[in-house]
């Protein structure tokens, strides 16, 4: 039973509305899921088997495939099979039908196969996604089968729909749910308490969006012939079961909460391939770590560069001995040059082709005296959260990158880490560093004391994930926790930096375990704050230069080597030694017994080395002044060394060397 309270889905739509891909997203969380194909006959049909190829490169390697084709009584089997902890996804009912109508089948009481159907799919208790076209909304058709097709159609559709807890239409890519059910589902589950009623707090401002202009004066962008031109993913279109609940106000974000994991395969495959690619010395070294995130993310061993990615500011403001020695108006002037584009982040953000949105959120109070924030407030900064990385999933953003400026972010931070994983936070807490580079101890001291005031106070209260924020954590990081929960639900990576990302990392985890691992560290920068969070939080920072320019900064300088790594990984070859057999000579039958070819070896016709069936080979030293189309066994001088070119035709002169 999904966090969202269905067991059954129908999901309807016309030829090509995209149905077909939303109802894979919401089965896209399960670890296993039975394809049951129900499509029949077009042997014959290229343009069909096309169709069901997309489809089957479309599924995860996870999946298994049950065929029905011919036999519609085997769906009702499958269904009557099917265990509680099964996910079931039948696409589609159109070829189910068909098989109902078969001539071969008749006569043959067909309502009674679409009555027993429906009784499957009631009392069935795995999670079940049907897809089924949507038609009679145009002309009868003129044909007797044309119009028996229809009338089952939709007599299926509507039993099968008055049996399924939800409906949806998918019109155009974009779902509209027609029905939702109330009533508990078939599996029994413990109820869930009503939610307390609560005062409803004020809406929090909207973020302001901005798109710094391009600075390649700045720092030098990557280069378009990096970038691989791929379709956006499906999954960063498509919607989750959570999001419409969440945004509603139905559901709270509470511990439990069951989102989708990145690709276990993937990423270790990309890793592995990282070694076999034609790439000079030992690779990549440590930026193998991003490359191996990208690839579980986009489910792909090789990774496309991110090509649109939004920063995402959080600024928030903590009252009491957490902000002793910081600047408030200081902190404003970077949060306004930011929304203008401007100052730091403004310039990286240009040169890396991101936009940015800054979201200001309210003040939180003294952790020392109390609860820095009521409980109704956290519930509506978690949602806003969810709902920024929603809106830059329906932007097309491929990747989010966390960042904050406010005021006593680090003393929040570093007593959220103390609460979590029972760290030190003498040992943790940044220094207070002034304009200038002087360090201000004193201040430093005011805000270990606060942590330690607020520690004592709450050691007898509940440690939840909501209690922290509500005591301790504060508006900033309620935010920063819904954006993570948010970005995992949409399959979205975040990449964090600094304090305000790794505190709600450690709160996020106990909201749903599955957020971290849609989390990378670019950089560890100079804070133990950091470090040592990313280590409870099991991420391996891709890089160790100790920058320190605050946070959200630091990992926009290491994003355009991140995209070049990534680019690399994806365009490079496997190297020639590696496409040969162990042992090979690299010589074919027909040219074994020419020896005067041998330097020509590793250059044959085998496409995947990446060089022409004619190519020209250089042997000894190669000079600045070699002359453009030298001839074959010709010598030529150049800077007093001898260089010496050979023509080598594959098609008469051997070459094959190199083939598998």
């Amino acid at each position: 039973m999904s966090e969202d309270r269905w067991n059954t889905v129908l999901v309807l739509g016309g030829i090509r509305s995209g149905k077909s891909a939303f109802a894979e997203s919401l089965v896209a969380d399960a670890p296993t899921v039975r394809y049951v194909a129900t499509a029949i006959g077009g042997e014959d049909d290229p343009e069909w088997l096309a169709r069901i190829e997309e489809h089957q490169r479309r599924r995860p390697q996870s999946w298994s495939t049950e065929e029905t084709a011919g036999d519609p009584a085997r769906l009702t089997e499958l269904l009557a099979e099917a265990k509680p902890d099964e996910t079931l996804l039948v696409d589609d009912l159109g070829g189910w039908v068909a098989s109902v109508l078969d001539p071969a089948r008749q006569p043959n009481d067909d309502e009674a196969d679409v009555t027993a159907l429906a009784e499957a799919v009631r009392g069935c208790p795995a999670r079940i996604v049907l897809v089924s076209p949507e038609v009679g909304l145009a002309l009868v058709p003129m044909t007797p089968v044309g119009r028996a097709f229809t009338d089952a159609l939709g007599t299926t559709n509507q039993a099968l729909a008055d049996a399924c807890d939800r409906v949806v239409l998918v019109v155009a890519g974009q779902p509209v749910w027609l029905k939702e059910k109330t009533a508990e589902p078939v599996v029994t589950a413990a109820p869930r308490p009503a939610p307390q009623a609560t005062a409803t707090p004020a809406p929090p401002p909207p973020p302001t969006f901005v798109t710094p202009p391009a600075d390649p004066s700045f720092v030098e962008a990557p280069t378009e012939a990096l970038v691989l031109p791929t379709e956006k993913p499906d999954a960063f279109s498509g919607t989750t079961m959570y999001l419409p609940l969440v945004n509603s106000g139905l559901t709270k974000i509470e511990p439990g909460m069951d989102l989708p994991l990145p690709s276990s395969d993937a990423g270790p495959e990309a890793r592995e391939r990282l070694g076999m690619i034609d790439l000079p010395g030992a690779g990549l070294g440590m930026l193998g770590e991003a490359i191996e995130f990208a690839a579980a993310t986009q489910d792909t061993t090789s990774p496309r560069p991110w090509s649109s990615v939004r920063v995402v500011v959080i600024s928030g403001k903590h009252a009491g001995g957490a902000a002793a020695g910081a600047d408030p108006d200081d902190a404003e002037r970077r949060v306004a040059e930011t929304e203008l584009g401007t100052g730091l982040l403004g310039r990286l953000a240009g040169q890396a082709g991101a936009d940015i949105a800054v979201l200001r959120v309210g003040d939180s109070g003294a952790m020392e005296d109390g609860p820095v924030a009521g409980a109704g407030a956290v519930e509506a900064a978690l949602r806003q959260g969810w709902q920024l990385a929603d809106e830059a999933a329906d932007a097309g953003r491929d990747a989010l990158l966390l960042a904050g400026i406010g005021v006593g972010v680090e003393a929040a931070a570093t007593a959220v880490l103390a609460a979590t994983t029972g760290a030190e936070a003498a040992a943790t807490l940044p220094r207070v560093l002034l304009p200038g580079g002087r360090f201000d101890d004193h201040s430093w001291m005011i805000r270990c004391a606060a942590i330690r005031d607020a520690l004592h106070r709450i050691r007898q209260e509940p440690r939840g994930a909501t209690d922290i924020l509500r005591e301790i954590g504060g508006l900033d990081l309620a935010v920063a926790t819904g954006l993570l929960l948010g970005a995992a639900a949409r399959r979205v990576p975040v990449l964090l930096d600094g304090p305000l990302g790794i505190a709600a990392g450690l709160v996020a985890r106990d909201l749903a375990g599955q957020t971290r691992h849609w989390c990378l560290l670019p950089e560890a920068g100079t804070l133990a704050l950091v470090k040592q969070g990313a280590d409870v939080l099991g991420l391996t920072p891709v890089l160790e230069l100790g920058l320190d320019l605050g946070e959200g900064a630091n990992a926009l300088a290491a994003l355009p080597l991140l995209r070049t790594a990534l680019g690399l990984a994806a365009a490079l070859p496997v190297h020639p030694a590696l496409l040969s057999e162990h042992g090979d000579a690299g010589l074919s039958d027909d040219d074994s017994d020419d020896t005067d070819d041998d330097e020509g070896a590793g250059f044959g016709d085998n496409d995947d080395s990446g060089i022409d069936d004619e190519a020209t080979v250089v042997t000894g030293l190669t000079g600045f002044g070699n002359p453009a189309g030298a001839s074959a066994d010709a010598d030529v001088e150049a800077d007093d060394r001898t260089v010496s070119f050979r023509t080598v035709d594959n098609g008469t002169e051997g070459g094959a060397a190199g083939r598998s």
